[in-house]
């Protein structure tokens, strides 16, 4: 990277998506991009320093912790499997404000051990993404000392260009009139590789378009409602998977949800909670597990939202940049 940023003329970057919803595909970011981000990120922070990597520096949040160490003068600390307290007292550097990017199921475990809370609590800012963020989770890391700034944008835009609802510098936002979420600015890629076809239905006059829908609120921050995909048809009734997911996470059993839908003879497509709680199995003895959810769920939406299914895992399979793998979870529905 440190080859890449002195080049003369150097060549695009080129970083592969996820994949969490779909096959993955491959960005080409100019090297003027990733340097606005790097800059217009310090700029909303109010500092710059020393950044710890615990994502993988394969995916576009990993390459940003890098590059923006690298742009502030200092080598990234590299953290080993969520080692925060060990990475801060062997690295043996005093030298200004340090930052690290994390996904809320990182921050999650992490908050699950005094001794790492309280080494997130000595950083500058923890940049969270990658995901939807529950409030809950955001309360107990600020309760604990912790800056948490939530981020929002993809590989497509260097990496999170809003920050906690508040674009960046130079980016703009506008909404479509399916209230599809459009970025523009100096941080947007310039096309796949390989494919110009996608390229021309996300590129468009200098905007690109995302799968996400948003809303902006009165004060003018964006929300990010969701994938505009991720709606299930069940029954001939139209099911917003991540506002079904926030009212399972708000269960006091409840502590991490994600759901998926699935092709059912009698519904059409089946709506299937994965849940994680220390109180859920031993509940499942008791009484139904998928009945006390699903008044749960009625409590606050129509019940016709609520999942026909609920498995309790002891934990959600991962991509290995920390995001849900949602490929499995409808594998294993």
């Amino acid at each position: 990277m440190r080859q890449w940023l002195d080049a003369t003329s150097p060549a695009q970057l080129l970083i592969e998506t996820s994949g969490s919803t779909g096959s993955p595909k491959r960005v080409l970011l100019s090297r003027d991009a990733v340097l606005a981000s790097v800059e217009a990120s310090a700029r909303r922070l109010g500092a710059s320093g020393r950044w710890l990597l615990a994502l993988p520096p394969s995916y576009v949040a990993g390459v940003q912790v890098v590059v923006r160490s690298l742009v502030a003068g200092h080598e990234p600390v590299v953290v080993q499997g969520l080692g925060f307290e060990t990475a801060l007292r062997t690295q043996g550097h005093d030298d200004g404000p340090l930052f690290t990017s994390l996904v809320p199921t990182q921050l999650h475990r992490l908050l699950e051990d005094e001794a790492e809370t309280e080494a997130l609590a000595r950083l500058h800012t923890v940049l969270l993404g990658g995901g939807p963020i529950d409030p809950d989770l955001r309360r107990r890391a600020e309760s604990a000392g912790i800056r948490v700034v939530a981020t929002y944008g993809a590989s497509e835009t260097a990496g999170g260009c809003v920050y906690d609802g508040v674009p960046l510098d130079g980016v703009a936002i506008a909404l479509g009139s399916d209230g599809r979420i459009r970025l523009g600015g100096p941080t947007i890629f310039d096309g796949y590789d390989g494919d110009p076809g996608l390229t021309a239905e996300v590129l468009v006059d200098g905007w690109y378009l995302t799968s996400d829908a948003g809303r902006l609120d009165d004060d003018g921050r964006l929300q990010v409602l969701g994938r505009l995909d991720d709606v299930v048809v069940s029954g001939g009734v139209n099911v917003p998977l991540p506002a079904v997911a926030r009212r399972l996470r708000e269960h006091p059993e409840v502590e991490l949800a994600e759901l998926v839908g699935v092709t059912d003879p009698e519904w059409g497509q089946r709506v299937v909670a994965f849940v994680v709680g220390e109180g859920l199995e031993s509940r499942a003895a008791r009484t139904s597990t998928t009945e006390v959810l699903r008044d749960w769920v009625a409590g606050v939406h129509p019940r016709s939202w609520a999942p026909r299914q609920v498995v309790v895992l002891p934990e959600l399979p991962l991509l290995p940049n920390g995001k849900v793998d949602r490929r499995r979870l409808e594998e294993l529905a």
